[in-house]
């Protein structure tokens, strides 16, 4: 277990993505992935208030929905931690300060608590005055509706203008950064977040730990990329140097009698400040790979070849 940034969260090494929820995992199998996890030492748990609102028929919140319903039967609540996430919900656009409140409202309704431990700003909104922003965020803490307060797929300097911000008028600081990072998509995080996340101890919890799949190994040709509706988003990867990525992987998986997936996640685990990276699984079975990456120790020359080989891949 770890802490994120400057909280008292104490999460494991590896957090739950709640995307596939009311998506590729329908409510039974969702429920069964959430037991799991837990079963396996795991805490927590990341999700959206847009999730999956891309899924026709869906109108966004079903991940957080099925959270909720899952927490209440289990009542599990108090051994949780929940992060989710502000700006995407097709009611709730933006990151106005009338907006923010009323989304988390509606997301605390979803996940039938009253309090979220971690909450992100989903995407930055350049229409609203971020003074607006970082203020909304400090009221829903001060009323108790949230405990931490995180952004996600902010640049640097909007990062480190955030703090200024909260420093200035004395509201509570982020304590969490999302950014998409994985061993084939290492920038701009590893250039211009790293060093921000740095100087603020923010705990970093990256998304698309496995590359939409491809850090898995099964998208190794075109002809793959239909074994799954993710399949699409490994499809930039398939190159001489993603597929270079692959080999070493699968390599170094072979000599610790593990797999890819869970190098590619002990990969990350290693990286300067990343306290739980966020995998998702569609199914119950994929799930030890990624719970097996918390116990995985790369030696330093497994870590270094991979630096090596990555590095060949375009930013």
């Amino acid at each position: 277990m770890t802490l994120i940034g400057n909280s008292n969260l104490d999460v494991f090494p590896l957090a739950l993505g709640g995307n596939t929820f009311g998506w590729t995992s329908d409510d039974t199998t969702s429920v069964q992935v959430l037991d799991a996890f837990v079963e396996g030492g795991g805490n927590f748990v990341d999700t959206a208030d847009s999730y999956s609102a891309w899924v026709p028929g869906n109108s966004g919140g079903e991940s957080e929905t099925i959270i909720g319903r899952w927490m209440a039967s289990k009542n599990n609540r108090s051994s949780l931690v929940i992060g989710t996430k502000v700006s995407q919900h097709p009611d709730f656009r933006g990151l106005a300060a009338a907006n923010v409140a009323a989304a988390a409202d509606a997301s605390l309704t979803r996940l039938g608590t009253d309090y979220i431990d971690l909450y992100y700003a989903h995407f930055d909104d350049a229409s609203v005055p971020l003074e607006e922003t970082v203020a909304a965020f400090n009221d829903l803490l001060v009323a108790g509706k949230i405990r931490n307060i995180g952004v996600s797929n902010y640049t640097g300097e909007r990062i480190a203008e955030w703090t200024s911000i909260a420093q200035a008028n004395g509201y509570t600081l982020p304590v969490a950064v999302q950014p998409h990072y994985n061993l084939v998509h290492r920038e701009p995080f590893e250039s211009e977040i790293a060093p921000v996340a740095a100087a603020h101890n923010l705990g970093v919890v990256p998304y698309y730990s496995l590359a939409s799949g491809f850090l898995t190994g099964k998208y190794r040709t075109k002809a793959d990329l239909g074994q799954s509706p993710r399949g699409a988003g490994a499809e930039g990867y398939l190159s001489d140097a993603g597929l270079a990525v692959i080999d070493r992987l699968s390599g170094i998986a072979d000599a610790h009698s593990s797999t890819i997936a869970t190098v590619a996640i002990a990969w990350l685990a290693s990286r300067q400040g990343v306290v739980a990276p966020i995998a998702s699984a569609r199914t119950v079975e994929q799930l030890p790979d990624l719970l097996a990456s918390a116990s995985l120790t790369l030696a330093a020359e497994e870590l270094a070849s991979l630096d090596e080989v990555s590095a060949a891949i375009p930013a």
